[in-house]
């Protein structure tokens, strides 16, 4: 039997074979600081199921959640197949379905409005037209270049990722404020979220603004990042629309279990379902 090493030109094969496939960039940069983390951890040793396995256990021992193991190993027994090494790769953690989600990580509209509110009062205008373009239309932070003068003017952006297109239709007060903003940085055509120099506004730069506006705004830290908005639209719209089918095409989910993950409710929100029911005499 072959003996299975690390090294960097394989890194490269991945990277590429997933770019071949239309990954987002987002969740390639993911895959890949998985797979450099396993290999920082490995050491030059050889692969085998037995050292896929161990790293599991290093990974559950040094405090990762069972999600985050979940997905770090995903990203694991992905490279492992691209390298046909299939009997290296390592089963998942089981993990029991959440009947509701930590209050301390759910991002609340007010705490939202806030993000917004000091944002425009530290005159990061761009930064409170993304928060509510990501918020109103809860489209991925990785989607934010869809959003174009056309898309505004029109009041629809048409998304093309993973291998989908779906049309997102866009709030007209929201739409009115993109074409503002767009005049006013004299963008006529094109993406209207760029940097000085006509870049694209990255994911990171996104993330890090928001890390840093939540300091100011007086908002937890771990409640403040871009998928947080998504899930904020999401338990919104369902809440006025009580269609979780409807959601699942605007988010752009293949499966309503996936959507379904966004509408859980806080702990507290259970217990008042639980004392609606009357049923301690």
């Amino acid at each position: 039997m072959n003996k299975h090493y690390f090294n960097e030109k394989q890194v490269e094969q991945f990277e590429h074979i997933l770019m071949d496939e239309e990954k987002s960039s987002g969740t390639i940069e993911n895959y890949l600081r998985h797979v450099h983390s396993f290999a920082d951890w490995l050491g030059g040793r050889q692969i085998t199921k037995q050292i896929t396995a161990d790293w599991k256990k290093y990974l559950i021992k040094s405090g990762y959640s069972p999600v985050t193991v979940n997905t770090m190993l995903v990203s694991l027994n992905r490279f492992l197949k691209v390298m046909g090494w299939m009997e290296c790769r390592v089963k998942f953690l089981r993990i029991q379905r959440r009947l509701f989600r930590k209050a301390d990580r759910e991002l609340s509209r007010n705490e939202y409005d806030k993000l917004v509110n000091k944002a425009r009062q530290e005159k990061k205008i761009r930064l409170a037209l993304i928060l509510e373009t990501l918020c109103a239309t809860g489209i991925r932070v990785s989607e934010v270049r869809y959003i174009t003068v056309q898309a505004a003017e029109t009041g629809q952006a048409e998304i093309s990722l993973k291998g989908k297109v779906r049309v997102i239709l866009m709030p007209h007060k929201l739409c009115r404020k993109l074409i503002k903003y767009a005049k006013k940085q004299k963008i006529a055509s094109g993406e209207i979220f760029v940097t000085g120099n006509g870049k694209s506004v990255g994911r990171k730069q996104i993330w890090a603004e928001m890390k840093k506006l939540a300091k100011s705004a007086g908002v937890p830290e771990g409640k403040v990042f871009p998928h947080n908005l998504r899930h904020l639209f999401a338990r919104t719209f369902y809440k006025v629309s009580r269609d979780a089918a409807k959601l699942a095409d605007v988010l752009g989910h293949s499966s309503i279990e996936t959507t379904r993950i966004y509408l859980i409710s806080t702990g507290e929100e259970h217990v008042k379902e639980l004392d609606r029911l009357r049923l301690v005499v």
